[in-house]
Parts: structure tokens; C-alpha cells; sequence
């Protein structure tokens, strides 16, 4: 049961990275139709922040649990 559990922690932090990661490329490449982001870097930040955040669940997922 730990293992699966540790598995979906993974999972979910991996797809969090990915979320973000996809958004900052959209922001780069297309933000001339994001309307509701008038700070562009702000928002890049953010995203970077978030895939931070994931990276070091999956960082002490895997040193404590693994």
C-alpha cells in the first residue's frame, strides 16, 4: 500500500510540473490571447513557483520514502 501511495504522490506532483510547465510555454509562444494576464513575467513566476513546488514533493518523496 505505501508503495501505490507514494506512486499516486509522485504522479500528482509530476503532472502538477507539467501543468506549469505547459502554461509557461503558452505564455512564451502565445501571449498575445491571454487576456486575463497583463504581467506576463508575473505570471511566468508564478508558474515557476508552482513547478518548485512540485519538484521538491517529488525531491522528498523520493529521499524519504523510496
Amino acid at each position: 500500500m505505501k508503495e501505490q501511495l507514494v506512486k499516486a504522490a509522485q504522479m500528482h506532483a509530476a503532472g502538477e510540473l507539467e501543468r506549469a510547465k505547459t502554461n509557461i510555454m503558452v505564455y512564451m509562444n502565445q501571449s498575445v490571447g491571454i487576456g486575463e494576464h497583463s504581467d506576463i513575467v508575473e505570471a511566468i513566476q508564478e508558474e515557476l513557483d508552482k513547478m518548485a513546488a512540485a519538484e521538491d514533493r517529488m525531491d522528498m518523496l523520493h529521499k524519504y520514502f523510496t
